[in-house]
């Protein structure tokens, strides 16, 4: 999936943390509602913002970073 049209990252706007389309709701705020137990379902009841789209752009955002991140050996 490409998230690049979906994650956006505005200095401005949530002390620049990645936000979903140019919104107030960060990837952070996602991903800590589904590593709380929330559904897709519930997410998408209480945000009618958001879409199927949303949700799996944020998890393919954290899954990139993850897949990039790099521990040097000591």
């Amino acid at each position: 999936m490409d998230y690049h049209n979906i994650i956006t990252i505005e200095p401005g706007k949530r002390s620049g943390k990645p936000c979903i389309r140019g919104l107030r709701i960060t990837v952070y705020d996602i991903l800590e509602y589904l590593a709380g137990g929330m559904t897709e379902a519930e997410i998408l009841e209480d945000f009618s913002e958001l879409t199927s789209e949303d949700i799996r752009a944020c998890l393919t955002f954290a899954a990139d970073r993850e897949k990039k991140l790099f521990v040097a050996p000591l």
